[in-house]
């Protein structure tokens, strides 16, 4: 039979089903899959928040959204095009992202009378058949019996047959998109090649799906989207965490520092400590603690040991870190601290995202404690922005604070990731010996920049005293001295402070240098603040838009900015936290933005706020 095909520009997909469904892996394959032909991509997994959430519930529904276009992507998108939903829950659950009209592919076996019930429908209430998904396009498919059915001959266990379910559906939807399956074949045979009965079983079901396609009459449609026209260069799909970790790495081949990860496992950061685990070849030691005081410990521990000091946690952890990293500023040694921020207090929300850590990276320490921030905003960014933490980190002797987010750490994106000469240098100078006229070693004697010397210990005649208590300027020795304190206070502050004459100024992401408002944003809204600037600045809008990498110090001429425009927005996933901090320093009404419901703002939702803003209609 005949078909036609049909050119999209831009589509998304949600998969959505129980959290042993296989959702997360059927969607990285098929992101995968997109960026290997050149399509530009953005993607949004959303997990349950318990490991194992009753099978069938609401609470167990685990979701993959990606978008996919032959344009630039910056969001996974506000609304979806396609909703593969394994059961009644995942239907349920994400039903009020579909845009009308859209298709809904259904594995009929999860509507029975049990599953259902699980997702809380009225008795006797099938929405699979009482009329109410009128205004959409349903595609009802038998997809577990098919999956049994195509393995039949395989002599493994009901329970191995019934997870190969979602390699049909992704079969099905290579079919659906004009899709070649060589890259999830060659994952298969990487992932169970030692396992031939798995790997054959799910190939077969993932060519089932296929083959169900193209042979059945009542599908007389296929769709295809073109390359996105993105800039030359070698690309490939880059979640955040990994981006985070290989940042690590070229920072430590770069400064030619030894990388030492001290960390205790804590969603969703734990995926950096996953992936700095496997690169031994490149000299990385990874410390696995028995809690997060210990892993920042042992992180300060390397660096005043000469290595690149470097610990890992969510925002529970940071309380607990709060001790130590005053440690780290009293000791003025160079480490980083990433923080991938999730939904709180206590332990919150583990598995959705939340921008609420800012705050207290800022202020969350006893004492005056400051030190600088950085901020990425996408998940490819995470390689830039951490290397620029490093490299502060580094030159201006002080712990550094990296700050990413659930939606980031395990989002993707194609990334053109850069060669070595790329990178900017990151230069070390240990002290190694006493200058020429010195009698003494003078640990907090500052250069201009007000850093002080990294020494490491042993190295003769270079002994010195370190602690948590208060140092005597330029000695280092114990003081209780209050002129002394008042003055450390003032150099620790100051030397912060200076840091903002070694970073770019802040530049206009988008849009006039002045004009009616400027969206100011940090983090992960960069996508949603780009998508809807962009749109309303098409229609002739004076709206420009500024993300912020430095948050601590800000850029020196962010001031300037800032009073260039008659509003400024910030929207953030918090209660409005920069929104005060920004208001405290420049003496501007900046409004805020805010959602806290554990998922991203969307495009529309600031085109409207815009729009108010701008005296015209939502």
């Amino acid at each position: 039979m005949k078909r036609k095909e049909k050119v999209l520009n831009n589509v998304v997909i949600k998969f959505a089903g129980d959290s042993g469904d296989g959702m997360q892996l059927t969607g990285s394959e098929f992101t995968n899959n997109t960026a290997l032909m050149g399509i530009d991509l953005a993607t949004f997994p959303d997990f349950p928040a318990e490991i194992r959430a009753p099978q069938g519930t609401l609470p167990g529904v685990s979701g993959f959204q990606l978008r996919f276009s032959s344009q630039p992507v910056f969001t996974p998108g506000d609304d979806c095009d396609v909703l593969v939903a394994m059961n009644a829950a995942a239907l349920k659950a994400n039903l009020k992202v579909l845009k009308k009209g859209g298709k809904i592919i259904a594995n009929i076996e999860g509507f029975d009378a049990k599953n259902l019930r699980l997702a809380n429908y009225p008795d006797g209430i099938n929405p699979l058949e009482d009329g109410s998904l009128d205004g959409y396009e349903l595609i009802k498919i038998e997809v577990t019996k098919m999956t049994r059915e195509a393995l039949k001959e395989f002599n493994i266990g009901m329970k191995e047959k019934d997870r190969a379910k979602n390699m049909f559906v992704l079969g099905f939807l290579y079919w659906m998109f004009n899709r070649d399956m060589e890259s999830t074949e060659k994952f298969l045979k990487n992932k169970f090649g030692k396992k031939p009965e798995i790997l054959q079983s799910n190939i077969k079901a993932l060519r089932a799906g296929y083959n169900y396609g193209d042979t059945t009459e009542t599908f007389t449609t296929t769709y295809k989207v073109e390359k996105a026209k993105l800039e030359p260069g070698t690309y490939r799909p880059v979640m955040g965490n990994q981006a985070l970790a290989y940042g690590l790495i070229a920072a430590s081949e770069k400064s030619g520092l030894t990388l030492f990860l001290g960390s205790y496992p804590i969603t969703p950061a734990s995926d950096i400590l996953h992936e700095l685990s496997k690169h031994k070849s490149f000299g990385v030691r990874t410390f696995q603690a028995e809690d997060e005081i210990a892993a920042i410990s042992s992180a300060i521990g390397a660096s005043y040991g000469g290595l690149l000091g470097v610990t890992t946690t969510s925002g529970p952890g940071m309380a607990l870190k709060a001790e130590a990293m005053g440690l780290a500023v009293m000791l003025e040694i160079p480490l980083v601290i990433c923080d991938v921020q999730r939904g709180g207090p206590s332990t919150g929300l583990p598995t959705k995202t939340e921008q609420s850590d800012l705050l207290q990276a800022y202020y969350g320490r006893n004492g005056e404690c400051p030190m600088p921030i950085i901020s990425a905003s996408t998940p490819s960014d995470c390689f830039d922005a951490v290397y620029e933490a490093v490299r502060i980190a580094v030159h201006h002797m002080t712990p550094v604070i990296f700050l990413s987010d659930g939606y980031i750490a395990n989002g993707s994106e194609p990334w053109k990731f850069p060669t070595s000469a790329d990178l900017p240098p990151i230069q070390v100078k240990f002290k190694k010996e006493l200058a020429e006229g010195e009698q003494k070693f003078f640990p907090y004697l500052r250069d201009e920049n007000l850093v002080r010397p990294w020494a490491i210990p042993g190295t003769p005649g270079l002994q010195h005293r370190v602690g948590g208590l208060e140092k005597q300027n330029i000695t280092g020795n114990v003081s209780y001295d209050q002129d002394n304190h008042q003055l450390m206070v003032k150099i620790r502050q100051e030397k912060v402070d200076k840091i903002a004459d070694h970073i770019p100024p802040q530049k206009l992401d988008s849009g006039p240098s002045t004009g009616k408002i400027l969206v100011l944003g940090w983090g992960s809204t960069y996508g949603s603040i780009k998508s809807a600037v962009e749109e309303l600045q098409h229609e002739g809008y004076a709206v420009s838009h500024a993300h912020l990498r430095y948050v601590r110090p800000f850029p020196k001429n962010l001031s300037s900015i800032l009073k260039n425009f008659e509003q400024v927005l910030i929207p953030e996933i918090n209660n409005g936290q920069l929104v005060k901090i920004i208001r405290d320093q420049y003496f501007i009404d900046a409004k805020a933005y805010n959602k806290i419901m554990g998922v991203p703002i969307t495009k529309t939702e600031l085109v409207m706020k815009l729009r108010e803003m701008l005296g015209g209609n939502n």
